[in-house]
């Protein structure tokens, strides 16, 4: 992992085009998927695709599956740094570079074309199964599940904590970029960090807020 640079935007592409495109304002996918997310079990409810008991059943256990994923697509794919230029160009594109500039506010959310192609990717796979009363409830909560997941990481490098669990998420992330980079792979959560034994916590020697709210990087 290059070393990272503090409170700056870099660039990722040579290219103007590719630079355009591999930015994305925080507010960009809960512009299009919050309506998505709020319609999809409306429609289901609605059209008597499915129940509310089967909402309440398999919308958190989308949830849940967004979160198991999400650890898994950052330890597994975003981590690994490939074994030729090609694979190691992908990983600095899809991580390593928020790891070298990880202030940078227009690379902190997914960008949408990613986004949109991934649920299209899975909303097919349900498809597949044709079990909608049961699909599109779970689909629900694994795509808030995702937005979530965008507004946490968005927020623990962009805002201030305003409670002591905020600050905790916050301690949780900025561990993984500045103290070891080989646990905290949870985002919006921990508990699959805990479970997989890959969860580390942050003694308040390590952890210093600085009055711009950033942390002080402890030793890699």
């Amino acid at each position: 992992m290059k070393t990272f640079v503090r409170n700056q935007r870099g660039r990722m592409f040579d290219s103007d085009f590719l630079e355009f495109f591999s930015k994305v304002h925080p507010a960009a996918p809960f512009l299009l998927w919050v309506p998505i997310v709020l319609a999809l079990p409306t429609w289901a409810l609605l059209s008597g695709t499915s129940t509310a008991l089967q909402l309440v059943a398999m919308a958190p256990l989308g949830f849940a599956t967004w979160q198991a994923a999400e650890y898994f697509v950052h330890k597994k794919l975003f981590h690994w740094q490939g074994i030729g230029p090609i694979s190691r160009r992908f990983h600095d594109i899809a991580h390593g570079f928020h790891h070298n500039f990880p202030d940078d506010p227009q690379r902190l959310v997914m960008p949408l074309a990613v986004s949109i192609s991934l649920a299209s990717l899975v909303g097919s796979l349900l498809w597949l199964v044709d079990r909608p009363a049961l699909t599109v409830p779970w689909f629900t909560g694994f795509l808030a599940g995702y937005l979530f997941y965008d507004f946490m990481h968005w927020s623990t490098h962009f805002r201030r904590p305003i409670n002591a669990w905020e600050r905790t998420m916050r301690a949780h992330h900025m561990s993984h970029h500045f103290a070891d980079i080989d646990t905290n792979f949870g985002i919006s959560h921990r508990w699959v960090d805990r479970l997989l034994g890959t969860l580390k916590t942050r003694n308040s020697t390590e952890q210093r807020e600085d009055d711009n709210g950033s942390i002080t990087p402890a030793g890699r």
